[in-house]
C-alpha cells in the first residue's frame, strides 16, 4: 500500500494520496483545487488516479475533484447523507458515485468503509482502510475529514455563522456528541489521518502534530472526556472563533462545482503605475501584496495592503469581494504562486496584474502612513488625540484591551466602516501589528485620512506601558 500526506500551510489543509501498488490505482482524499502535486506524485510512483474522496461540502478551501475527475478521469465518491439542502448538484457530466454509511469502495486490495459522523456538517462522511494486500482483516487507520482532529473536533457551528442557517449550531452539536460516542467504539490502535492542522478556523484548539491515533484522541482529546450531551454542547459552541465571511461562498461553490481552472480568463500584465490608479477610479479592487513597511512608504491611494506571506490566503478571503473585479500589485516571479492561492479560496476574477518593482522606481503623488511604538501611543491617548481600533479576534479582546479602545474585527472591518469614529485620528491595533496594518490599508482605501499604525501591538504595549 502506498500512502501520501500532502499539506497546504496557507490553509492547515491535509489531503492524502492512497494507492495499491498491486493494482497501480490510487486515490485522493479531500483533495485541493491545485491537482499538480497529486498528479505529478502518481506518476512518479507509476500509479493512475482512478478516484477522489470528500469527506463533506467544505468550507474553506475549493476541493480539486472536479478538476481530477476533468483531467484524470477519476470518480468523485461524494456523501449521499445529510439533508436535500446540502446535497452536491451539478453531477450529470462528471463521473461520480454517491455514497452512504457501511458503503464500501475497492480500490484494488484495498477497501474503504464510509463512516457518517455529521457533527461538523450534517453530510460528513469519515472513512476507515483495510489493507487486504498485506492480507488483513480489520482497518488499520481512519480518514476523518473535519469530524475528529489532533486534539479537537470541528466545530458545529459553520451553518448558522457562515451560511445563516438558523439554529444549526446547536443541532449540529449534538449530532457531533452522537458521532462521538460511535468513535469511542473504535479500535484503539487505528491510525486517525485529519483533514486539518493547526491553525485552521475548522475547530478552536487544533494539534500541529499531522496525525495520531484513535486510542490516543480517546485519551487526550478534549471533546471525548464528555459523557454529558449538554456539557458537552456548551463547551464545543463556547469560544469558537469568527468564521471568515468567505466560508459561505466555498460552501456554495463546492456544492455545485467550481469553473475549472483551464477555463479561467487569462491575467494580463499591465505596463505602468498610471493603469493601476485608473482601474482603482473605476471601482476595481487592488491588492497590493508587498511587505507592510514598504507598503507604508508608498502606496498608491485606494489599494489595500496584503502581504504575500502564510496569512496571505486567509486574509484575501475575508477581505476580497468576490463579486468585483480584482487587479494584482505582485512580484512578476510571484504572480503564478499568488493565483495559486487566490483559487484556493475561490477567488478566480483576477484580471490583471503590476509588477511591484515599478512602485518602487517610480515618482508621482503615492500615499504613506505613519507607525508608532506604544509608548509614543499611550501619550497619544492620555492626551486624548487619537480613537483606538482594535482589530483582533473577539478571543483575544476578551482576554484583554487597551482601555477606551473599540473592538472591529479586521475581517469584518470593511463592513463596519460606518462604526470607526472620524472626530480624531485613527490609531489601529491588533496583536503584533502584522492584522493591524492590513486594517490601516483598509480604512486608507476607504477614505479615512489620519490613520496610524501601532508597532508591535498589545503584546509590545504590555511590555512597554503595563510593565
Amino acid at each position: 500500500m502506498l500512502l501520501k500526506y500532502f499539506y497546504d500551510s496557507n490553509l492547515a489543509q491535509a489531503s492524502y494520496m492512497v494507492g495499491c501498488q498491486q493494482s497501480n490505482e490510487a486515490v485522493i482524499i479531500d483533495p485541493a483545487r491545485d491537482i499538480t502535486p497529486y498528479v505529478e506524485t502518481a506518476s512518479k510512483e507509476g500509479m493512475k488516479i482512478i478516484g477522489s474522496f470528500e469527506t463533506h461540502i467544505h468550507a474553506d478551501f475549493v476541493a480539486g475533484s472536479r478538476e481530477l475527475a476533468a483531467q484524470e478521469g477519476a470518480t468523485m465518491y461524494l456523501s449521499d447523507e445529510g439533508s436535500d439542502d446540502w446535497k452536491y448538484e451539478n453531477l450529470e457530466n462528471t463521473p461520480h458515485q454517491l455514497v452512504k454509511d457501511g458503503d464500501q469502495i475497492k480500490v484494488g486490495n484495498l477497501t474503504f468503509t464510509v463512516l457518517h459522523t455529521p457533527g461538523h456538517t450534517p453530510e460528513s462522511i469519515s472513512f476507515t482502510l483495510v489493507d487486504g494486500g498485506i492480507p488483513a482483516q480489520e482497518p488499520m487507520g481512519i480518514f476523518t475529514g473535519d469530524f475528529v482532529f489532533v486534539g479537537d473536533v470541528g466545530r458545529p457551528d459553520l451553518l448558522e455563522k457562515a451560511a445563516k442557517m438558523e439554529g444549526t449550531s446547536e443541532d449540529g452539536a449534538k449530532q457531533m456528541f452522537a458521532s462521538l460516542q460511535k468513535f469511542k467504539q473504535l479500535p484503539d490502535y487505528l491510525q486517525l489521518w485529519p483533514g486539518h492542522g493547526a491553525g485552521s478556523a475548522c475547530g478552536k484548539a487544533l494539534g500541529a502534530v499531522p496525525s495520531s491515533t484513535v486510542g490516543y484522541e480517546k485519551k487526550y482529546n478534549w471533546a471525548l472526556q464528555y459523557e454529558n450531551e449538554n456539557e458537552f454542547s456548551k463547551e464545543l459552541l463556547d469560544g469558537q472563533p469568527e468564521p471568515p465571511t468567505y466560508f459561505a461562498v466555498m460552501k456554495h461553490v463546492n456544492k455545485v462545482g467550481p469553473t475549472l481552472i483551464k477555463e479561467l480568463s487569462s491575467v494580463e500584465k499591465l505596463q505602468s503605475v498610471s493603469e493601476i490608479e485608473k482601474l482603482v477610479d473605476k471601482g476595481v479592487q487592488v491588492i497590493d501584496t508587498r511587505s507592510a513597511a514598504k507598503f507604508a512608504e508608498k502606496y498608491v491611494p485606494g489599494t489595500v495592503n496584503i502581504p504575500f506571506n502564510s496569512s496571505f490566503t486567509n486574509w484575501a478571503g475575508w477581505l476580497i469581494d468576490y463579486k468585483r473585479p480584482l487587479s494584482l500589485i505582485v512580484e512578476a516571479e510571484s504572480i503564478k504562486e499568488v493565483e495559486k492561492a487566490l483559487h484556493s479560496v475561490g477567488i478566480d476574477q483576477l484580471s490583471s496584474y503590476l509588477d511591484a518593482r515599478l512602485i518602487e522606481e517610480s515618482q508621482g503623488d503615492f500615499g504613506s502612513y505613519p507607525s508608532v511604538r506604544p509608548l509614543e501611543a499611550k501619550q497619544l491617548v492620555d492626551q486624548d488625540k487619537v480613537n483606538i481600533i482594535d482589530v483582533r479576534n473577539l478571543s483575544e479582546w476578551n482576554e484583554g484591551h487597551i482601555e477606551g479602545a473599540k473592538h472591529l474585527m479586521l475581517g469584518t472591518l470593511k463592513d463596519q466602516l460606518d462604526e470607526v469614529p472620524t472626530d480624531k485620528p485613527i490609531l489601529v491595533q491588533c496583536g503584533s501589528g502584522v492584522r493591524s496594518a492590513i486594517g490601516v490599508s483598509v480604512l486608507k482605501s476607504n477614505g479615512f485620512e489620519e490613520v496610524i499604525n501601532l508597532t508591535g501591538g498589545y503584546s509590545q504595549w504590555l511590555q512597554d506601558v503595563k510593565k
